[in-house]
């Protein structure tokens, strides 16, 4: 027996999903990990064939890019490839990383532009707090 298609899957899951956040007066929010935008649709869902998920490094220093291979699809202990970009590495090299492997080999070229944001995202929330500075005094208790 063949898994079902991901269009129907996602008819049958679109309104019931534990990962759907409805609020009053707001679009539908989704928790999937494969919604690199967190809105609730069928494009960034992990219910979709081709999926990309970039997540906190298990280490939490770095990224960790999830994407989902096509031939195992009906297979899920073998469904998910998963790498992880040191935060060792600049800025720059992670972002084009995570460029090739959201869109390598026409996989998802359209998601090449939400998977570099939320990695910048998590590599932005990594970063040290810089001390922050001590200030001069200023006017009379400066002439004291």
């Amino acid at each position: 027996m063949s898994a079902p298609s991901a269009d129907l899957c996602w008819e049958v899951v679109r309104d019931q999903s534990s990962y759907l956040v409805k609020r009053p007066n707001l679009a539908p929010m989704s928790r999937d990990p494969f919604a690199l935008t967190n809105f609730h649709s069928y494009k960034y869902s992990g219910v979709n064939d081709k999926a990309v998920a970039v997540q906190v490094a298990p280490s939490g220093k770095g990224v960790q890019v999830t994407s989902k291979i096509t031939k195992h699809a009906g297979f899920p202990a073998k469904n998910l490839q998963t790498v992880i970009f040191n935060k060792n590495k600049s800025s720059r090299t992670t972002y084009k990383a995570v460029a090739t492997a959201a869109a390598a080999r026409g996989y998802r070229a359209d998601l090449r532009q939400a998977a570099i944001a939320r990695a910048s995202a998590i590599l932005l929330s990594q970063r040290s707090k810089k001390a922050a500075a001590v200030s001069k005094p200023r006017g009379k208790a400066a002439r004291a």
